[in-house]
């Protein structure tokens, strides 16, 4: 009878380079990619079926709501049907909404708004069960000192189909019609599938004989294990971070301040191009400070010098009213050090996440990164009328990133751990 760890070994899916290569960056840079395709698109098809252009944003946030109030349950799923399952379910899902939406792009104005929206939240929620399952076989099967390149090679390649999307979008649009972007969207994803489909194995650990996962998850209080340190204090990071990074990010207070002082929205420019594909770089070689050195050395420093750049240098440039090249400078580096902690908050998850209940941990730990942003946003509103507002908003999400790199060093353990090689084996000769 094999024991319980050779059945185990069984189930768990191989690390090689083809395997990552098939199941974990293709499928990443296929979902980055269908984001990016439909970049150039979505505007133009919005308003051409609503009576006004700002019906735009409302198609974006239609996916960022799917993706938000999916977390958790999600999460349940992972954990009660397996983590093959959902990860497959996502990827099919994700690309059926992509063909459902490009019915209602060649529908033209004649097409449904409401439809649309609804497309593009299902749409969310397939990339959230991909996404998160994704995570969930890095930790069941990621050696400690592989998980951070694995999960910011993820994220990584994720943004490369970002950002290469909207060239191929673009081009398909003007070729063929709108509808085109979201059938090459629904047809990379497929393509993505088939790789997962033969290669990926179920990771979830194995219930006792005759006893459901479900029940057995419930007996062991997984719940409440996050309530307990260090997971909680990850959580708590992952919280101060993402309402930080908020604040760079599309529709935060850079975007905002560089409108008002500059007459023109400069995220673009400084997110994409040149500077984007370094960022990328930066991602990937976090990845190896973290298995190599710790999570520690690219969390706290990043955290530091996002705090500084945009409690000390930002706030200086708003006050002073510098030229629009200072801002530019300034902006770069406040965005190549978020990409120094990219993929750090779900690194320490992985580290940290209850085995019994790792789906559930990540869907709530998805859910409090999506909530920091809107907590930013409402502080945004709030601020927003008051003098000097742009510094105080500013010097707000410095110490947001500050109040995150001290908890990092006094309260979140090193979870790096030295994996000891396994003992030679005793002879058994007489």
């Amino acid at each position: 009878m094999a024991s319980s760890g050779s059945a185990q070994s069984l189930q768990a899916p191989r690390n090689d380079l083809k395997y990552l290569l098939l199941t974990l960056h293709l499928p990443a840079t296929a979902m980055g990619l269908g984001l990016g395709l439909t970049v150039p698109v979505i505007p133009e098809l919005a308003q051409r079926m609503g009576p006004n252009a700002e019906t735009a944003p409302l198609i974006f946030a239609a996916s960022l709501a799917g993706t938000f109030v999916s977390a958790l349950p999600v999460g349940i799923l992972i954990d009660k049907l397996g983590r093959r399952r959902v990860l497959l379910a996502g990827l099919i899902i994700t690309a059926v909404a992509s063909l459902l939406t490009s019915k209602v792009a060649q529908d033209g104005a004649s097409g449904s708004l409401m439809e649309l929206a609804v497309y593009r939240f299902i749409l969310g929620w397939g990339i959230q069960m991909w996404t998160m399952s994704r995570i969930t076989v890095i930790a069941d099967t990621g050696a400690v000192n592989q998980r951070g390149k694995q999960v910011t090679q993820m994220f990584g390649m994720h943004q490369i189909g970002v950002y290469f999307g909207p060239i191929i979008g673009g081009l398909a649009a003007v070729s063929l019609g709108l509808w085109a972007p979201f059938v090459v969207h629904a047809a990379v994803v497929m393509a993505a599938l088939i790789p997962s489909l033969y290669l990926l194995r179920e990771t979830a650990p194995s219930a006792p004989p005759g006893q459901e996962a479900g029940p057995a998850i419930r007996r062991d209080g997984a719940w409440r294990a996050m309530l307990a340190a260090p997971v909680s204090t990850v959580l708590l990071v992952a919280f101060l971070m993402s309402a930080a990074h908020s604040g760079v990010t599309a529709g935060g207070v850079l975007s905002i301040y560089s409108d008002s002082a500059y007459g023109m929205r400069v995220d673009g420019l400084v997110r994409y191009g040149v500077v984007g594909m370094a960022g990328i770089a930066i991602v990937f070689a976090a990845g190896f400070v973290m298995d190599r050195f710790g999570r520690k050395y690219t969390i706290v420093p990043g955290l530091i010098l996002y705090s500084g750049s945009s409690m000390a240098l930002l706030a200086a440039v708003t006050l002073l009213e510098v030229s629009y090249a200072w801002f530019v400078a300034v902006s770069v580096l406040l965005l190549m050090s978020t990409y120094v902690t990219s993929g750090s908050t779900m690194t320490l998850g992985a580290d940290v996440a209850p085995e019994a209940a790792r789906g559930r941990f990540f869907g709530l730990l998805n859910t409090v990164v999506q909530v920091g942003p809107v907590m930013t946003g409402i502080l945004t509103v709030v601020l927003f009328g008051l003098e000097a507002r742009f510094a105080a908003l500013l010097s707000l999400t410095g110490l947001t990133a500050f109040a995150g790199a001290l908890v990092v060093i006094f309260l979140v353990p090193e979870t790096l751990r030295r994996e000891q090689p396994a003992p030679a084996a005793e002879s058994t000769t007489t």
